[in-house]
């Protein structure tokens, strides 16, 4: 008969972690007599960070005596109290390879069910002073579990544990942890997992993924969207505007950079240049796809990243730059038909896609340039979908691309264009956007100023538009779950003397230092250089941090669970092997 051993709380506090504020309840201590339990939580405990913890389906922690022994011996300590994993409910049996996901327990007056294995975060490695912990606990399958509340009562030290009903398809916690963070995944357990009613929603949603990756043969994202963490990102896949970078996921048509030559400059407006480039070697450059951007080395003066804006077909990549920032003046001012610049493959999420149906294209100033490349495949294939051509410019004079875009728009048979100029004090708000007849369930591209993307989803939304995906210039929002001093600084160099191993590009943040081993990870220098970062466990389990590696490469300490895809790094865990381009 499995035991309840210790019951323990604790409130969230704030502790200094590597001169960052982490706001933790995973600070638990026991306590004597019973408590209630509700269907959030424990009668004096609390959660820190609600997005990874806590809620309705992990409302109690639980974990086990066996894996105290287990990682005492491992660790060749014996200073563990119960609450040492953050756990509530320290117990005697319930081992993770026989509890199944879906599983109802009797302890004291209440009852639970088993909803998923513990998720993996970084904190229960500050916990515990092992910070590979949460690697660990996947990799030896003792991840520990989650309960959700069935009936409320209160529980004490000393209950007894009785199972009173057997989850569905009989999937330990173990195998569903092994089939989201483990590599060779079993594709019949992939299936019985959608037959689990009492799995997390954010399982589930990963294993609907993985499984329709398998039956379709296409990869998925990174498929682990269990982890709160992970979710999927409306994020930059493109570059019209300096630090632009690629949303995760993309294989790039050549590795690393290759010589493109510039075969000419041109003036597109008032502040804007498109330039022309080709083939160094003769050899024809792959296709595009409409919406993607390059990442450019223009020599000692930096690397960015820039829109394509040319037709997705032709023989040569255009990219268009609006003056603003040190690059863009060298590139105004400097660069010449017949010099050489190195670029990355073309690369990018925020692509126009094959579906049919109605498209609106909204882009303001600069933002104009991926939705330049849509248009261009539109007229390309003399489209017949209803196409909604929204523009706005300051002026007549800064518009770009307006000759060009008419003509696209004149071979077009269902064509809507507007163009509004802010100088006059001319806006699209909703009534206006209302009165251009956009019809319900139209797909929309939106480029431009990230207030400006947020103001035309939520107006496109309200008029029915189905779907309303967005490009962002810069770098993606920050992910660092727990941290509580958000800053809002500009990516620097990281403080002390500089580093003497190889150089580390941020694309998106427009930023190269040089590698110092002070650091332990890739993720520890863009932290130090305050890059904006996206991370959970922080030890290449939970695939939050997976990144576009654009040029060179790395090796890892520790060894991921789950070596990402090619074109991909997991900054968490590893360490540059000559000079890195990483987009971020």
């Amino acid at each position: 008969m499995a035991t309840l051993r210790s019951l323990n709380v604790g409130m969230p506090k704030d502790l200094d972690w590597h001169g960052r504020t982490v706001h933790t309840g995973i600070w638990k201590a026991p306590v004597d007599g019973p408590r209630m339990v509700r269907r959030l939580n424990i009668d004096g405990d609390g959660q820190g960070d609600l997005n990874g913890h806590g809620g309705e389906m992990r409302a109690v922690l639980v974990y086990q005596l066996d894996s105290y022994d287990y990682w005492q011996r491992h660790f060749g300590r014996d200073d563990f109290t119960y609450g040492q994993f953050g756990e509530n409910f320290t117990v005697d049996g319930l081992p993770d390879d026989e509890v199944c996901v879906g599983d109802r327990y009797r302890i004291g007056e209440a009852e639970f069910e088993v909803t998923q294995p513990r998720v993996t975060c970084y904190r229960v490695g500050m916990r515990m002073g092992e910070p590979e912990l949460p690697s660990l606990l996947v990799a030896h399958r003792r991840p520990g579990f989650y309960l959700r509340v069935i009936k409320e009562g209160r529980v004490e030290a000393g209950d007894e544990i009785v199972r009173t009903r057997v989850g569905p398809e009989e999937l330990s916690v173990a195998d569903i942890d092994a089939l989201l963070y483990l590599p060779d995944r079993d594709a019949a357990k992939l299936r019985a997992s959608l037959n689990i009613p009492a799995l997390s929603p954010g399982w589930q949603q990963s294993f609907r993924e993985l499984v329709e990756a398998l039956e379709t043969g296409t990869p998925t994202a990174d498929g682990r969207n269990a982890s709160p963490y992970s979710e999927p990102q409306p994020g930059p896949s493109s570059g019209a505007a300096e630090g632009d970078g690629q949303a995760a996921g993309v294989v790039a048509a050549w590795p690393g950079f290759r010589p493109l030559t510039v075969s000419a400059v041109t003036r597109e407006s008032d502040t804007v240049r498109s330039v022309y480039l080709e083939s160094a070697d003769g050899e024809p450059l792959p296709a595009a796809r409409p919406g993607q951007y390059l990442v450019i080395r223009f020599g000692d003066q930096g690397i960015r990243s820039y829109s394509l804006s040319s037709a997705p077909g032709s023989s040569t990549y255009r990219i268009s730059v609006k003056r603003d920032g040190v690059v863009s003046r060298y590139i105004h001012e400097h660069l010449t038909a017949g010099m050489t610049v190195e670029a990355a493959a073309p690369r990018g999420e925020f692509v126009l896609t094959d579906e049919p149906g109605p498209v609106v294209l909204v882009s303001a100033g600069i933002g104009i340039t991926p939705v330049m490349a849509m248009l261009h495949r539109l007229a390309d294939e003399r489209s017949q979908r209803p196409v909604w051509w929204i523009h706005i410019a300051r002026s007549p004079e800064q518009q770009a691309f307006a000759t060009e875009a008419a003509g696209l728009i004149e071979s077009l048979t269902d064509v809507h264009p507007q163009v509004f100029f802010t100088a006059g004090g001319h806006r699209p708000g909703k009534e206006q956007l209302a009165r251009l007849g956009i019809p319900r369930g139209a797909s929309a591209y939106v480029c431009g100023p990230a207030g400006f993307m947020e103001e035309m989803r939520v107006e496109l939304t309200e008029l029915g538009v189905g779907e309303v995906r967005t490009e962002l210039f810069g770098a993606l929002p920050s992910i660092n779950p727990g941290l509580t001093d958000a800053r809002a600084v500009q990516p620097h160099p990281p403080a002390g003397e500089p580093g003497t191993g190889p150089l580390i590009t941020f694309s998106r943040s427009g930023l190269s230092v040089p590698w110092s081993d002070q650091h332990s990870s890739l993720l520890e220098l863009a932290d130090a250089c305050d890059v904006p970062t996206r991370w959970s466990c922080r030890t290449g389990v939970c695939h939050t941090c997976v990144t576009p590696l654009i040029s060179g490469d790395v090796s890892y300490r520790p060894q991921p669970l789950e070596v990402p895809a090619a074109g991909e790094v997991l900054p968490c865990c590893s360490r540059p092997v000559g000079d890195l381009v990483l987009d971020l």
